[in-house]
């Protein structure tokens, strides 16, 4: 699933519509606000707080929480046990009530995620999800021909590895625990956490060393 499919450009029938003209969503989403808003049910400032929440998760905590189950082989089974509560530890806080399911990639298994019906996603340590993650042709041929799409990020999994793809919902996200790449003993959690990528944490890509220090 290369990005590159969906960097095209596309003609737009109403593109002659002002740019500052709402659309239906935005409309809607304005009157909700306002609504809720005179119920007493959240005002401005709690508005704004839970959007900086969201502005504040990135890949980089995911990383952090990677690196640290790495290292540490208490805190990875901690974290396989209960994947929120292993986030916590590390004072990743949750806004929802979502279950979080870490899946470790070994030698036997590849895991890979997908939300086949929306984009379920663990936004709490990922933060939003890329936009080929949320298309239908993602969510509907990772579980149909996962090696395929795999091979299209450039990632060939061995026939004798299984491949199992974990389909995200409302209440259970899942994130994925890569293995650490050969040649890294010794080395610190920030350096192992530089190297893991959003993409390794969904399972379409492994984490490796960067040219330099191969």
């Amino acid at each position: 699933m290369s990005t590159h499919e969906h960097a095209h450009e596309h003609d737009h029938p109403h593109a002659e519509i002002s740019a500052d003209a709402a659309g239906y969503y935005e409309i809607m989403e304005t009157a909700v606000r306002e609504l809720l808003a005179e119920k007493g049910l959240i005002g401005p400032a709690e508005i704004r707080r839970q959007i900086e929440v969201l502005d504040s998760r990135t890949p980089a905590l995911g990383a952090k929480v990677v690196a640290r189950a790495w290292v540490d082989p208490g805190f990875r089974a901690r974290l396989i046990a209960d994947g929120r509560a292993g986030c916590e530890e590390l004072g990743i806080s949750f806004y929802d009530d979502t279950q979080l399911i870490v899946l470790e990639n070994t030698e036997e298994v590849h895991n890979l995620i997908v939300c086949t019906l929306c984009s379920c996603y663990p936004r709490p340590v990922l933060g939003l999800p890329p936009d080929w993650y949320k298309e239908k042709p993602y969510r509907a041929r990772a579980v149909i021909e996962p090696r395929a799409v795999l091979a299209e990020f450039g990632t060939t999994i061995p026939d004798d590895v299984e491949i199992r793809v974990s389909d995200s919902t409302a209440m259970v996200r899942y994130l994925v625990l890569p293995r650490r790449p050969e040649g890294t003993e010794g080395w610190s959690e920030e350096a192992l956490a530089a190297l893991v990528t959003r993409d390794a944490m969904i399972g379409v890509v492994p984490v490796t060393l960067p040219e330099s220090v191969q």
